[in-house]
């Protein structure tokens, strides 16, 4: 078996004498072997493919080596890791030219000769004296290129996928919501075309593999997202994907926000391709599908002459039981510090609402919300007509008939509650979101932060330890400040060490309150920025009870903040709007 990382790999010519050859798409855990022999500023798909070609090589015997390509100094890195660690194993670094010239498919087809005998003196395995030709075209034409689609039959929109590699798991989460992949441009995906009717030679071949989709490092691809305008009219969304570190990538991103011809709502999905990651993709891409969705249904109606569904309306309150009326639906927000649950009736008014800590197992913790809320609006379980979840836990609640992002519902519910919002900024305990509606209440963009506990209420809780306060304290205690301190470091375990030196240091525990407080406000502020800031601004999740937090975030936008009640249940009560327009 060769392992390879690029789809300009002549792949065909080895496997036309039956050598396996396996695509290095890692999704590692963690990166114990690559920290020790790679730059921590190399990229993470390196990265992965060093730890993934490792355990390959650790459980199977017959790991001949792998081929890698000149694509980038990353790329060169590894190389150098591998030959040095590896030297009994084929590591091979495939000059690759950023040009399809005639000089340059030369040139390629000269290297890809030099490999091919390398290969042969290292294996003692000899490739066909006719240069390998008639092998090739034969297993050419066994293998016609694979172009149907593995969307599901029922898809809901249509997506492109460009940028940086990704991983199957990405593709799969697509799939699995509904998405037709109407394009995969991604650099290490292989969208083979040969004709072997036009491959007389080695050269010819050599052709073909350069004649791909460009990748970034290829001369040509500043016109590679001239390529989306054919396709505008037929997508519903577009996600691009970059790997951290792999700057190439990060500026065609940057171009394509740029791009005034291109009207086609994008997804930028940053990741570093490990199983932890896949969380982050998840609710991501399943809030983009579920944006893209609902605005293709809306257009859809509108287009069909129907009238547009009228706003929820504006007061929402609880009302007395004898006005209740049904259907009963039931929203649940299972996150990471609390779990909220909201129940109402069929005008979209509050029957009742309660709020639990979110234990040790969130499916417990669950229950009890609803057995809670439920005895509170003097319901019982049957009496409900639908329950819908949201939140990190959404997908483990086995009582629940369909669930939903946080980020849809926030924006849901903050528009149930205030029309006017435009922008959202949710801090909750695992992570922050800023949200940007449009009039409709409709999600127009979004952002998070969920890689760290850093700008989370995660973070105020070790904080106000370290202070040895509550953190209800922590936020009054804030708002007596009188010295500006500044918490320089946002990393969760080095601003705990800095708080225990400016303890050390005689600081007064209210200056230091606040400035952990404008620490993780500049941290908002700069997710809100990124969506881009335009009034009304309201609040969710639990640190919108902070008035320390409040107070900080309001100075350094200069504006004041829409707070519900009770911030908590905004998402709990957007997911039960969604299970009513459901019925």
């Amino acid at each position: 078996m060769l392992a390879y990382i690029c789809k300009y790999t002549p792949i065909e010519l080895f496997e036309s004498i039956d050598v396996e050859m396996e695509l290095m798409e890692p999704e590692v855990v963690q990166f114990n072997r690559a920290e020790a022999l790679l730059h921590p500023n190399v990229c993470a798909y390196v990265k992965g493919v060093l730890e993934m070609f490792a355990d390959l090589v650790s459980k199977r015997d017959d790991v001949e080596g792998m081929i890698i390509t000149s694509c980038c100094d990353s790329g060169r890195r590894l190389y150098d890791a591998l030959k040095a660690t590896y030297p009994d194993k084929f590591i091979y670094l495939l000059d690759l030219p950023r040009k399809v010239t005639p000089e340059a498919v030369k040139l390629f087809t000269k290297n890809v000769s030099t490999m091919i005998s390398a290969y042969s003196e290292h294996t003692g395995r000899a490739f066909y004296s006719d240069g390998m030709i008639r092998p090739l075209k034969a297993y050419l034409k066994a293998h016609p290129p694979a172009l149907q689609s593995d969307a599901p039959a029922d898809a809901k929109v249509n997506v492109g996928l460009i940028g940086a590699r990704c991983s199957q798991s990405l593709i799969d989460t697509l799939h699995a919501h509904g998405a037709k992949l109407l394009f995969n441009v991604t650099c290490n995906h292989l969208a083979r075309l040969f004709n072997p009717a036009e491959i007389g030679r080695l050269e010819d071949y050599c052709e073909q593999l350069l004649a791909q989709f460009p990748c970034m490092r290829m001369a040509g691809a500043e016109d590679r997202l001239n390529m989306l305008d054919d396709f505008e009219d037929k997508l519903d969304g577009l996600i691009y994907h970059t790997v951290k570190f792999c700057d190439q990538y990060h500026y065609e991103a940057a171009a394509l926000k740029k791009l005034e011809t291109f009207h086609v709502p994008v997804l930028n999905l940053e990741t570093d391709l490990t199983r932890q990651s896949s969380g982050q993709i998840k609710t991501r891409v399943e809030a983009f599908i579920e944006e893209i969705s609902a605005n293709k249904s809306k257009a859809d109606t509108q287009a069909d002459g129907e009238a547009a569904p009228a706003d929820t309306p504006e007061a929402v309150k609880l009302v007395p039981a004898e006005h209740h009326a049904a259907p009963y639906v039931l929203g649940i927000d299972s996150g990471s510090t609390s779990t909220n649950t909201v129940i109402i009736d069929g005008s979209g008014q509050l029957v009742a609402w309660d709020i639990v800590r979110t234990g040790a197992k969130s499916i417990l913790s669950a229950e009890k919300a609803m057995h809670q809320v439920l005895d509170k609006a003097g319901l019982k379980r049957e009496d409900l007509a639908r329950i819908v979840s949201t939140g990190y836990g959404r997908d483990h609640l086995p009582f629940a008939d369909a669930d939903l992002t946080e980020i849809t519902c926030h924006g849901k519910g903050a528009h149930a509650f205030d029309p006017a919002v435009r922008t959202i900024l949710d801090i909750g305990g695992q992570d922050s979101k800023a949200i940007r509606l449009n009039a409709a209440g409709d999600v127009v963009d979004f952002v998070m932060n969920d890689k760290c506990a850093a700008g989370t209420g995660r973070f105020l809780e070790m904080m106000a330890h370290t202070l040895d306060v509550s953190l209800e304290e922590l936020g009054q205690l804030s708002l007596k400040s009188k010295e500006d301190i500044r918490i320089s470091s946002m990393c969760t375990v080095f601003a705990e060490s800095e708080v225990i030196s400016l303890i050390a240091e005689n600081k007064e525990p209210e200056d230091i309150a606040h400035g952990v407080h404008a620490a993780i406000a500049g941290r908002a502020i700069s997710l809100l920025r990124r969506v881009g800031i335009e009034e009304a601004v309201m609040m969710t999740g639990g640190v919108a009870k902070n008035p320390g937090m409040v107070a900080v975030l309001e100075d350094q936008l200069g504006l004041k903040l829409r707070i519900v009640d009770e911030p908590e249940i905004v998402g709990a009560y957007g997911a039960a709007l969604s299970g009513l327009e459901q019925l």
